[in-house]
């Protein structure tokens, strides 16, 4: 059985515990693309694990944690995880893999990151300043160096040296300091003494698990409307999110794929630039916030918040060829006397699609909308659909009829247990 979990909004739908739950049957957990700007949240007995860059299925003591060739990776990132993991007990010996093809991200990306933000002023983009596009814009321009390259010591010193010495002069140009290349290289060596046990031919391992009939479990970073492709460009991430993903990101063939999960929050956040249609900026969001702790997992950064906008959620759905939803935070919408959800937009006096929306027709569109009545009850200890509040379960069952699949799974809460199967 192979699952795969992605994003159907902005990011910070609540994958983490989608992955977690599929993750107990898991035999490997993979992550296939984007890099420690995304961040999932597991709570289990009341305690958070962030993730940034492993699985976050690894948890559960059966499953391989794989980190496929289209990650990047942030060294001391993923070294600061594994050393959390371990002292929780986890022994990671055997229990993770990761890529040569995996390019890194290393200091002079962080570095550009940060300058040419500064250098965007009030048309910042709200990139997390993490290195990330920095990095695949290295990738696709050959400039960049990979885990491939660490494991061959004269082969990474020579590219790093290079690269390092031009990303100075560009540097020097946004008044930004300098790397040094001498630190920076014994920096490298002690973590190349400790990734190197890690890595191994993902590709091989993945393909010989989907040979013998094992559970793969997909799990992707990012929303669909943070897609490379097919995001408002250029308030994106720099790797795809779609389902064709999994096919780049770790040679597992999308035919493959049994189950293709959308995540959705039953109302919409997001961090950083660019347009969100059905942003609200008033008490109510204050509320919601507050209540659903939206805060980034990454950045820290208070999450702007929206309505739900099914125009953009159903894009998604479509775009993935989803053939489940599992909705998260519903409890959070508990206490609204009204909920309002946008199902369709207007631009110009016309109907638009989302697909027909680039950044500046987002910016400038009306949300069309459906409101709903909300309920009072505390639906955090409801297994039952039919145990939920009538108006809780009109919203869900228009929802589910608004996208054309199946919700599968709504989740009440925070942990594990906390769902409701349909």
């Amino acid at each position: 059985m192979i699952n795969l979990v992605i994003g159907g909004q902005w990011g910070d739908e609540g994958k983490g515990k989608l992955v977690d739950l599929l993750g107990e049957k898991a035999d490997f957990a993979v992550r296939f693309h984007g890099g420690n700007n995304a961040g999932h949240t597991v709570v289990v007995k009341g305690k958070k694990y962030p993730f940034h860059l492993m699985p976050s299925a690894i948890l559960n003591k059966n499953a391989t944690g794989v980190i496929a060739n289209g990650v990047i990776i942030d060294p001391e990132v993923l070294l600061g995880e594994i050393d959390k993991i371990e002292k929780e007990g986890i022994s990671l010996k055997n229990k993770l893999i990761i890529s040569p093809r995996c390019h890194l991200i290393m200091p002079y990306h962080k570095a550009l990151d940060e300058a040419y933000e500064n250098a965007r002023g009030k048309n910042k983009l709200g990139t997390t300043k993490r290195g990330i596009g920095p990095t695949y814009a290295d990738k696709v321009s050959y400039n960049g160096i990979r885990v491939y390259e660490l494991m061959n010591w004269e082969a990474f010193q020579e590219k790093f040296e290079f690269q390092a010495r031009i990303k100075n002069k560009i540097l020097k140009l946004f008044k930004v300091k300098a790397i040094n290349i001498k630190s920076e290289l014994a920096k490298f060596k002690r973590i190349r003494t400790k990734l190197m046990p890690y890595v191994k031919d993902a590709y091989q391992i993945l393909q010989k698990a989907k040979e013998a009939k094992k559970n793969i479990l997909l799990e992707g970073a990012h929303g669909v409307m943070l897609d490379n492709d097919f995001s408002p460009y250029p308030f994106t991430t720099g790797s795809n999110v779609v389902t064709g993903a999994v096919n780049t990101g770790s040679g597992i063939s999308t035919s493959s794929i049994d189950n293709i999960w959308v995540v959705v929050k039953a109302y919409t956040s997001r961090v950083g630039g660019g347009p969100l249609p059905t942003e609200i900026n008033d008490k109510t969001a204050d509320d919601i916030r507050k209540k659903g702790y939206e805060y980034g997992t990454t950045t820290g950064r208070p999450r702007r918040i929206g309505w739900l906008d099914l125009e953009a959620v159903k894009f998604a759905v479509e775009v993935t060829s989803a053939n489940k939803v599992a909705i998260t935070k519903i409890d959070i919408l508990s206490g609204l006397k009204e909920i309002k959800v946008c199902v369709g937009y207007k631009y110009q006096g016309r109907e638009i699609p989302y697909s027909s929306s680039g950044y500046l027709e987002l910016a400038k569109l009306t949300p069309v909308y459906k409101i709903f009545k909300g309920w009072e009850d505390d639906i955090t200890k409801v297994r039952k659909f039919s145990d939920l509040p009538v108006n809780c379960r009109r919203y869900v069952e228009f929802i589910e009829k608004f996208l054309k699949t199946k919700i599968a799974l709504v989740s009440v809460g925070p942990e594990r247990g906390e769902n409701i199967y349909r």
